[in-house]
C-alpha cells in the first residue's frame, strides 16, 4: 500500500478578545510552552512561536492527521484553560473566535521564523491591524472589515 507524503507550513495568528493586553512578558514562555505542546501531541511540529500582548503566531508544519480548524479549535481552548488554571491574569480571558493560517514553502521557512522571532521589533513600526491585514493581502484572501478581528485601536509598541 503506498503512504501518503506532504510538506505542510502554516502560520497560524490569532488575537485575545477584544485585543486586550493580557498576555504579560512574566508567563508568556510558559504559555508558549504550554502552546507547544499541544501542536506537537497533535503530530505537527512546531518551527516558531511569538507574538504580543494581544495576538499569537504559530508557525509549525502541518501534518494531515486532523483539520486545521480542530488543531486551532484545541490549542486556543486548551490554552485559555491553561491561563485561567494558572491565575496569570486577574481578567476574564478569551481569545478571539477566528484566526488567519497563512501556507509557506520550504524555501520560506527560515525567512517565516526569523519573522515571527523578531515580533516586538516589528510591531514597533507596524500595528497588529496593519500587520494582518498586510498578511491577508499578500495572500490575495478576500475580506472585509467588518469581519476581521476586533480592532478597537491602531497602535504601535514602544
Amino acid at each position: 500500500m503506498a503512504n501518503s507524503y506532504t510538506q505542510i507550513y502554516l502560520q497560524v495568528v490569532f488575537a485575545v478578545s477584544g485585543r486586550q493586553n493580557l498576555i504579560k512578558q512574566s508567563w508568556k514562555d510558559e504559555l508558549y510552552k504550554y502552546m507547544t505542546t499541544v501542536v506537537m501531541n497533535n503530530g505537527h511540529y512546531l518551527l516558531a512561536i511569538n507574538g504580543m500582548p494581544d495576538h499569537i503566531h504559530l508557525f509549525f508544519r502541518y501534518r494531515q492527521t486532523e483539520t486545521i480548524p480542530k488543531l486551532i479549535s484545541e490549542v486556543k481552548t486548551s490554552s485559555s484553560h491553561f491561563i485561567k488554571k494558572r491565575g496569570f491574569t486577574p481578567h476574564a480571558f478569551n481569545w478571539q473566535g477566528g484566526y488567519g493560517a497563512f501556507s509557506y514553502s520550504q524555501s520560506q521557512v527560515s525567512r517565516v521564523i526569523n519573522y515571527i522571532e523578531r515580533q516586538e521589533v516589528h510591531h514597533r513600526k507596524q500595528s497588529f491591524r496593519e500587520e494582518y491585514k498586510s498578511l491577508l493581502e499578500s495572500f490575495e484572501i478576500a475580506y472585509r472589515d467588518e469581519y476581521l478581528f476586533d480592532f478597537d485601536d491602531v497602535y504601535r509598541w514602544e
